[in-house]
């Protein structure tokens, strides 16, 4: 009776190693298709390898600069949603607020004459002198200051009389109906040679304020804008 026996089969590593180490010897670099099939597959896998770790660096570090811009604005939207977020908290009163605020600024307005009530107010000025019994040894309006939305207009005076009467023109001058300020005061007696005795003299400058009407603004806003331009530089 034949039996069949199977024989035990042997791996040297030492061996292998050694054949697979004879494959890359002698590789001509610049020959790649005569290379033997262990270092083409090597050759292959290194270029696999090289190509996946080059992409996933650019990916990887073009994602990271783009992550730390986002996080740098984070704290920038954070602070404005807290800010929006109290104004809506806030609305309802933050609209009571915008109300009383324009009524106000309404009632400014309201105390700044036009151009045609001009020659009203001064001749309330010059009544409020004449009513506390004052002299006027000068009136005298300027030149017309122009500003973005209203005018000014500047007139000197020099009033004489009592202590009392002084102090009272100045305050009806500051209870007009229409704004009017007085500015760079300076009283001084009179000459003691002068009757009658106790008098005094008192220089200032009262500026009135009205508002300009649409043509005047439109004036105005084509000069700032032609000095605007002027100041722009040329390209």
């Amino acid at each position: 009776m034949a039996t069949n026996t199977t024989r035990p089969v042997s791996f040297d590593v030492a061996t292998a190693f050694d054949r697979a180490s004879l494959q890359f010897r002698g590789l001509n670099p610049k020959e790649p298709g005569q290379w033997p099939l262990l270092p083409k597959i090597v050759a292959c896998l290194g270029a696999a390898a090289l190509a996946l770790l080059l992409g996933w660096f650019l990916l990887v570090s073009g994602a990271s600069d783009a992550l730390e811009a986002e996080r740098n604005l984070e704290p920038g939207l954070k602070a404005d949603y807290r800010n929006k977020l109290g104004q809506a908290v806030n609305l309802s009163e933050l609209r009571k607020q915008k109300q009383q605020v324009q009524e106000y600024v309404t009632q400014l307005e309201r105390q700044l004459p036009g151009k045609a009530e001009m020659d009203a107010l001064l001749s309330d000025i010059n009544q409020a002198g004449i009513g506390r019994g004052l002299q006027f040894e000068l009136f005298r309006p300027g030149q017309v200051q122009v500003k973005d939305y209203y005018a000014v207009l500047p007139i000197a005076l020099r009033v004489t009389g009592r202590y009392h009467d002084v102090g009272a023109f100045a305050a009806d001058v500051a209870n007009l109906s229409r704004i009017v300020t007085l500015h760079n005061l300076a009283i001084a007696p009179v000459a003691p040679n002068k009757e009658p005795a106790g008098m005094l003299t008192m220089d200032a400058v009262a500026r009135t304020y009205r508002y300009l009407d649409e043509a005047e603004l439109a004036e105005v806003r084509k000069a700032r804008e032609a000095e605007a331009k002027a100041k722009a530089p040329r390209k």
